[in-house]
């Protein structure tokens, strides 16, 4: 019963920072910026992106809710802490690669997020393996993000400063 407590309290928690984070600045095809830049042929549809995470943010709060509900696991902190700074991290992107344009600093934040994941999930599976399970599709997903934020640096070495063309309302 207690994981379930947990779970109503971490699922909520991640799915509202999540959000919060996703609309702090106009992302994907809501940004001008981001529709300006040169995509990879791998690049998904727009509707993708809040359905994977989503999707993902569920994922993450059920796997805290494991670790949490594991009373008295010896580094069961340790876990909670690196999940923590790791998620900072994700929370950090979206401001960075889409309200900053900062692409090459977000590719950084990226790689250390994916680092940081990875040993969570590690720490997560010496404790509850399901806990670990369910951060996996995280670790593929923000591996393919960290392509995808590759990609857009090598087809847009200038993005920093892409400024996007004004639209106007105004008629001619």
């Amino acid at each position: 019963m207690s994981f379930l407590r947990w779970a109503v309290v971490t699922v909520p928690l991640v799915l509202l920072l999540g959000f919060a984070s996703g609309r702090a600045v106009p992302a994907g095809s809501e940004n001008s910026w981001y529709v300006a830049l040169q995509k990879p042929a791998l690049t998904p549809p727009g509707w993708v992106f809040p359905v994977a995470w989503t999707s993902l943010y569920i994922l993450l709060g059920l796997a805290v809710a494991v670790i949490l509900h594991a009373r008295g696991a010896r580094l069961r902190g340790v876990a909670l802490g690196v999940f923590a700074v790791q998620f900072v991290l994700n929370l950090a992107w979206t401001p960075l690669f889409f309200g900053m344009h900062q692409v090459g600093t977000a590719l950084l934040v990226i790689v250390a997020m994916l680092v940081l994941a990875i040993v969570a999930t590690l720490l997560f599976g010496r404790i509850r393996p399901l806990a670990a399970w369910l951060m996996v599709p995280y670790l593929v997903w923000i591996s393919f993000a960290g392509v995808l934020t590759w990609r857009i640096g090598q087809l847009n070495p200038d993005a920093e400063t892409l400024v996007p063309a004004a639209h106007t309302s105004q008629m001619l």
